[in-house]
């Protein structure tokens, strides 16, 4: 089994939509209405087998409701600054135990976590 998409809820999908693209690069996979009120948005961040999806009709979370979904970068510096150059509001680098992350939250307030790659001698500290 492979974790391929998760649901992201949205109340202005072309607003959720212009954010994921425009400020965080998401690849937009498509953009359909399967039938009138079903409306299904997927897009995959760089580098990623995972996407997410947002539309109307499709699920009964509520809009920001999502926490923790968790984008996994090799250079938390370059990322963060790329990311902020494209118009996204990210806080500061947190280091917690040698492991540094990053959060930010969607239109809707979603709200999401950036983690650099954990480092081999960390990944051994955490394991004894």
């Amino acid at each position: 089994m492979s974790l391929e998409v998760v649901q992201v809820p949205v109340t202005d999908v072309d607003k959720a939509k212009s954010f994921y693209t425009d400020q965080l690069g998401f690849a937009l996979d498509h953009d359909v209405e399967y039938i009138p009120g079903i409306r299904v948005v997927q897009l995959t961040p760089p580098g990623s087998a995972t996407s997410i999806v947002i539309g109307t009709g499709m699920t009964s979370m509520a809009a920001g409701s999502l926490e923790g979904l968790q984008l996994v970068v090799a250079d938390m510096e370059s990322t963060r600054a790329e990311l902020l150059r494209r118009g996204a509001v990210i806080s500061d680098v947190q280091d917690m135990g040698g492991i540094a992350f990053a959060f930010f939250s969607d239109p809707d307030g979603n709200r999401w976590v950036i983690q650099e790659k954990t480092p081999p001698d960390v990944k051994e500290a955490f394991q004894r």
